[in-house]
């Protein structure tokens, strides 16, 4: 029960990543709000946890604020914010990406980010305690051939995590990053290009440890993060990629 009577938001919490991550702070005592595009998705899932569910596009100001408001008035000020909601572009010369697909890259992995640290820091910074924690990706740390302006979306959420702990630490609050290898999520497909044994088999090896990251993987990386444990732990980029990086 290590985050016994914290609570928290996980965008994109539906499913992969970030329902892996809602159900590990639901088993160790958070309050969570489940917040994704995929409205029937949330609720279901914060059904199944016995959490809260709600509908946003991290993306846009307004969804954000009505997703701010509605935790204030279920929960209060969340101890925990997780911004894990992400998309990318199709595999392809970096060229050939659409400014409307580059845009909407930019705008959930990067602008989210803006966009829930307006919504939130103010309160944080008033109670002096607060902990927010980014899924970004190894793809910011190591980029990957063909994902060029999902990686740059990724390196952007690094450098965005550093220097929000070093100007937040001062205040109380902790910022750190999780950089997952590509798992069994709903975006596996699009990362690939093609989702065959083939390709599969391709991208294990680049992972010495031979397997994808698991939902369970994250879970257990973001509760040591966003538990007192971590309590010294700020501007953390962590790998969570079983040796991809090294």
């Amino acid at each position: 029960m290590r985050l016994q009577g914290k609570t928290a938001i996980v965008t994109g919490g539906a499913s992969g990543f970030g329902a892996g991550i809602a159900t590990k702070f639901v088993a160790e005592g958070a309050t969570v709000m489940i917040a994704d595009l995929n409205a029937e998705g949330a609720r279901a899932k914060a059904e199944e946890l016995g959490c809260l569910g709600v509908s946003v596009d991290v993306s846009d100001a307004a969804s954000v604020q009505a997703m701010y408001e509605a935790a204030m008035q279920a929960m209060g000020l969340p101890d925990i914010v997780v911004n894990n909601a992400g998309i990318t572009h199709v595999p392809q010369g970096l060229e050939y990406v659409t400014e409307d697909d580059f845009d909407r890259v930019f705008a959930v992995n990067c602008k989210s980010v803006y966009l829930t640290a307006r919504a939130f820091v103010p309160g944080m910074k008033e109670r002096g305690t607060g902990c927010i924690l980014n899924v970004a990706s190894t793809a910011g740390v190591s980029p990957r051939p063909k994902l060029n302006w999902y990686n740059a979306s990724k390196g952007w959420m690094i450098t965005a995590t550093k220097a929000m702990a070093v100007e937040l630490a001062p205040e109380g609050i902790r910022v750190n990053a999780i950089n997952p290898v590509a798992g069994e999520t709903p975006l596996l497909a699009s990362f690939m290009g093609e989702d065959t044994p083939e390709m599969r088999a391709k991208f294990l090896s680049t992972i010495p440890m031979g397997r994808f990251s698991t939902p369970e993987d994250m879970g257990n990386a973001a509760c040591y993060l966003c538990s007192d444990e971590a309590s010294m732990v700020t501007g953390v980029c962590m790998e969570v990629d079983g040796g991809r990086c090294i």
